[in-house]
Parts: structure tokens; C-alpha cells; sequence
């Protein structure tokens, strides 16, 4: 495995997040009390305030809300210019930032906020998996 990215150190707080994506689910939390997810994690809901959190299987899906084309990176990253990143509406409701694929970077014009997304995740260590979207056809 050749992964030279920066690889998260999970915490206790998001270990539930990265023993979904070493499965290939996307885990989100959300509040037992309002219902809503949201993202990131977080001790606290950041809508009604609440302790009483979750986790539940998401999706794998959304839509760009908006992008921006990386010309300039360091590290691993500086191999992949120019790529976008983005961020995503998810169906259940919040948003994520990512890096997106399925488009062309060097084709802005070509890029469509509001086309729709799955994630996808790259084994980055024996027990870390990075979520990434892509685009899909509709």
C-alpha cells in the first residue's frame, strides 16, 4: 500500500466514523433529540444542543454544493494538481468537505453544483479508509 496523503489519527470522539469506512458505510451522527445529523463530530448537537448522540448509516450519497479547483498543494497532494475539492449537500442533511472525482479539473465550465455524488473510500493504512465523492450520472 503507497498511500502518501495525510492519514487522520482517529479520536475516541470520531472512532465510530472510521470503523464504518473500513467497511465501506458512511457513519454520520445525529442527535437522538432533534433528529438531525450533522457533520462533524461532536460531543454537543450543534442545532438543539443536546448530548444524547447517535451514530447511523448514511446514505453514500448528495450533491456539489459548490467547488473550488487546487492548482497549488503540498505533500502527496502536490502529485494530484490541479484537482477540486468540494462541498457536499448530504441527503441527510449537512454538509462535508472532500476532494471530488468524475470531473475534469481542467474544465471548470464542466463542473455542475448540484450534480449528484456517492462516496467512495481509499484504504489509506491497514485501519483508515478516506471517504471521497464522485460525481454520477443521473
Amino acid at each position: 500500500m503507497s498511500y502518501n496523503k495525510p492519514i487522520p489519527t482517529p479520536s475516541p470522539l470520531t472512532q465510530p466514523f472510521y470503523d464504518g469506512a473500513k467497511e465501506g458505510k458512511l457513519l454520520l451522527p445525529r442527535c437522538q433529540d432533534c433528529n438531525r445529523v450533522h457533520w462533524y463530530p461532536r460531543h454537543i448537537c450543534p442545532f438543539c444542543h443536546s448530548v444524547n448522540i447517535d451514530w447511523i448509516e448514511g446514505s453514500g450519497e448528495g450533491r456539489v454544493h459548490t467547488f473550488a479547483v487546487q492548482h497549488r498543494a503540498f505533500g502527496g497532494w502536490a502529485e494530484e494538481v490541479p484537482f477540486v475539492t468540494a462541498y457536499i449537500d448530504l441527503n441527510e442533511g449537512d454538509r462535508m468537505v472532500t476532494v471530488l472525482r468524475g470531473v475534469d479539473a481542467n474544465d471548470p465550465a464542466s463542473i455542475r453544483i448540484g450534480a449528484k455524488v456517492k462516496v467512495e473510500f481509499d484504504q489509506a493504512s491497514e485501519d483508515i479508509h478516506i471517504p471521497f465523492w464522485r460525481v454520477v450520472e443521473e
